[in-house]
């Protein structure tokens, strides 16, 4: 998702700061549009090194003497590519353009040009923000469909105390959030997440694995934490950095996965096992390396269940997610190992597809719960992440429903 975030001029511009750094936690990318007023107050480097973004400061971005002609309509193709416009803080000024429908800047012009939900806290004195100019513009803006985020009241920087101080920057991103329609339905779960390969050793520089890379369980738990819940995540060995905020357990064998797993499935409401656990592992490894000397034969031994530990342990209020992946008869063996391994559901994913499942950014899966089955396309797996927890959060929501009701304490 894409937000561009509009700066215009005044001393609230550097809480806007926080504003972007609030966005990007959220997994938000935050397009930053200034006015020439607004980079007075902060430069625009400071945005751009929050957001990772250009920023942009003018219709004419190369300048008078050599204007780009490529920026002249990039407020059409920005336009055309956010979900939602932001401004914060907007100065009266802006207010009145905004109503009048003035396009002298990049800001003016993008709010015209979107059709995309339209975000405004205002800032400003308290006695601009009484004036009835200032008021019949919020009112046209209003009745346009255009949120308004009132001031707060305090002291002002003008040495003023009364309305006109921007909203705090968590209210702003809220609101923002809650017009992209990102819930925080999963706000109380805390989420037992694995992801990745298990390594088991051969010697001491030799080890069995497999081509999973740890993108999809990862993507669950960025998208958990986005919608509001504690993750535990337990990798195994990847190159993906953990999203901030995760508690990550790091682990490199079968064992180690399942030690980890074990000690924290108490805490947790929700697990999701996406790691894909090597099945096997050498009976006895090498305590020094091998030479080699022609051919070799390596005796292995299973590795532990965990989804059967899992369980064996499980409490009647968890709920329990497993994969499977799978090259023939997906569906059949998707529900017996559902059955099997007492899931409340599983993720298939048919890893005989070309460009897709182990190692892609994108997959098609299939979803298998007692009551359906959901077929997703192909698609980046931070979507199939989404479906994933929405199945998670209503098997949740039928799981306590179908709890008795406590008994009246007499």
């Amino acid at each position: 998702m894409k937000i561009a975030l509009g700066v215009c001029g005044g001393i609230a511009a550097y809480k806007a700061c926080e504003i972007v750094r609030l966005l990007e936690e959220q997994g938000i990318t935050v397009q930053v549009v200034m006015t020439d007023a607004a980079q007075q107050f902060v430069r625009p480097l400071t945005f751009a090194a929050l957001s990772g973004q250009k920023v942009i400061t003018g219709l004419w971005s190369a300048g008078a003497e050599q204007p780009n002609l490529d920026s002249a309509v990039e407020h059409i193709a920005v336009a055309q590519s956010i979900d939602a416009l932001v401004v914060a803080p907007a100065t009266a000024d802006t207010l009145a353009k905004f109503a009048h429908g003035e396009a002298n800047d990049f800001l003016t012009t993008l709010f015209l040009a979107t059709t995309a939900p339209v975000i405004v806290a205002p800032a400003m004195n308290v006695n601009m923000w009484e004036h009835p100019a200032s008021q019949a513009n919020l009112d046209v803006l209003k009745k346009r469909g255009i949120r308004i985020i009132e001031p707060g009241s305090g002291y002002l920087a003008c040495g003023m105390i009364g309305a006109g101080r921007l909203a705090e920057p968590e209210t702003i991103v809220a609101a923002a959030l809650e017009v992209l329609g990102v819930s925080q339905d999963l706000a109380g779960e805390t989420m037992l997440i694995t992801a990745g390969p298990t390594h088991e050793a051969i010697d001491p520089v030799r080890y069995l694995t497999n081509r999973s890379s740890g993108k999809m369980g990862y993507a669950i738990a960025e998208a958990a934490l986005r919608r509001g819940a504690r993750v535990i995540l337990i990798s195994g060995p990847t190159a993906i950095a953990p999203p901030e905020k995760t508690e990550i357990v790091r682990v490199k064998t079968a064992e180690e996965m399942k030690a980890a797993v074990l000690k924290h499935l108490p805490a947790a409401s929700i697990v999701i096992k996406a790691a894909a656990v090597a099945d096997y592992r050498v009976r006895h490894a090498a305590a020094q390396k091998m030479k080699r000397r022609g051919p070799l034969t390596l005796e292995l031994e299973p590795t532990a269940d965990i989804l059967v530990e899992i369980a064996a342990r499980r409490t009647p209020a968890q709920i329990v997610i497993g994969f499977a992946a799978e090259t023939e008869d997906v569906l059949e063996n998707g529900r017996r190992k559902m059955q099997s391994k007492k899931l409340d559901a599983i993720v298939i994913n048919d890893v005989s597809q070309p460009g897709i499942g182990f190692d892609a950014d994108r997959n098609a899966v299939t979803i298998i719960t007692p009551e359906e089955v959901i077929e997703v396309p192909k698609v980046e797996k931070s979507e199939i992440a989404q479906r994933i927890l929405d199945v998670a959060l209503k098997l949740r929501k039928a799981d306590r429903k179908q709890s008795p009701a406590p008994a009246p304490v007499r």
